[in-house]
């Protein structure tokens, strides 16, 4: 775990905004959090999309126009795919899947900014193997090679990410973003075992913190805690606006994961519609109402407030631009209401 790595109750984001201009959306990021992240863009292109954005580099993934599935690959295609693995080597982003990645590098490198902590992102090895299907709509998930590929594929692309963002940052923290996790155990999700699914989490944590990283992991949802916290976590983000009360449930697990030093980045400004209507008020009410919920089941909150950080629900990606800059907004307001308490 890490410790006194942030200060109390400051700002990152998820990943996602609105913009398609990836300059301006940059500036928003960098005008707007603490932490900054590098910015996803998926109305610019398809290519950015969760799963396209991870995808480039992998010899069984077919693109055309706005669709990907995967085929099996063979021949020199795959046997390059095995070496790279084998050479740690890493697997680069481009700039087409990734417009917003190097806007950022650039506005760093002009303003010879550096900080803390910088974060990036990664779509998570069960939402990438469970949302990329074949050309018979079947998840590459139950395909084992595919699987086993599929986490590699992901484990290169945060190496590459750990490595570009190191000059500008004493640390860098990586969120595996796994909307699945929310509907694991499901009849969506038959087939898909806990145990298959902590040990792909623990693959994909474990490498980024073996890349000197800051692990944290991204659900806009609530999910089965106690997994989420086995697999070795720094950073615990979760739709907060929503689902508050869900930590409650296990106050041992997370008391437990506090006093080794774990952090949980509360999502409460919301990335739903609800952002048209809410304010700082129905904010603060349902941050305090989280926190205190834990403090009421034994979860020292002193601590817990030491170890807070605040982030959107979700990206902002879905929203229009002027919802977007709302949620940031309300989100750094939070953060002078917060620091310090």
């Amino acid at each position: 775990m890490i410790r006194c790595m942030f200060q109390s109750f400051q700002t990152t984001g998820i990943g996602s905004l609105p913009h398609t201009d990836p300059g301006e959306a940059c500036r928003v990021v960098l005008d707007s959090v603490d932490i900054p992240f590098w910015p996803q863009l998926p109305h610019r292109s398809f290519h950015e999309l969760m799963v396209p954005q991870y995808s480039e580099g992998f010899p069984f993934v077919r693109i055309s126009g706005d669709s990907i599935h995967a085929d099996q690959a063979g021949g020199d295609a795959l046997s390059l795919f095995y070496e790279s693995i084998a050479a740690k080597r890493g697997f680069p982003i481009s700039r087409e899947y990734a417009a917003g990645f190097y806007a950022f590098i650039e506005i760093l490198k002009e303003k010879d900014s550096r900080f803390a902590v910088i974060k990036g992102h990664v779509t998570g090895p069960l939402t990438f193997s469970l949302s990329l299907t074949d050309r018979d709509k079947r998840p590459v998930y139950f395909d084992e090679e595919m699987r086993e590929l599929s986490l590699e594929l992901l484990k290169g692309k945060v190496s590459w990410q750990v490595d570009a963002l190191r000059p500008f940052a004493d640390r860098v923290m990586i969120f595996v973003d796994e909307p699945v996790l929310t509907a694991l155990g499901s009849s969506t999700y038959l087939g898909v075992s806990s145990e298959e699914a902590l040990r792909m989490l623990r693959e994909v944590v474990g490498h980024i913190k073996a890349c000197g990283g800051i692990a944290g992991i991204h659900c806009c949802g609530k999910a089965d805690w106690p997994l989420v916290l086995s697999a070795g976590i720094d950073v615990l983000n979760f739709d907060t606006y929503d689902f508050g009360d869900s930590l409650s449930i296990y106050p041992g697990e997370i008391t437990q994961y506090i006093e080794q030093g774990g952090a949980i980045a509360w999502g409460i400004v919301p990335t739903t519609e609800a952002i048209r209507t809410v304010d700082l008020a129905d904010l603060t009410r349902r941050l305090d109402n989280a926190l205190a919920s834990l403090g009421k089941a034994g979860v020292p909150e002193d601590r817990l407030r030491r170890q807070s950080l605040l982030t959107p629900s979700c990206g902002t990606g879905s929203l229009l631009v002027p919802e977007a800059l709302k949620v940031f907004s309300l989100l750094r307001e939070l953060r002078n209401t917060y620091a310090g308490s």
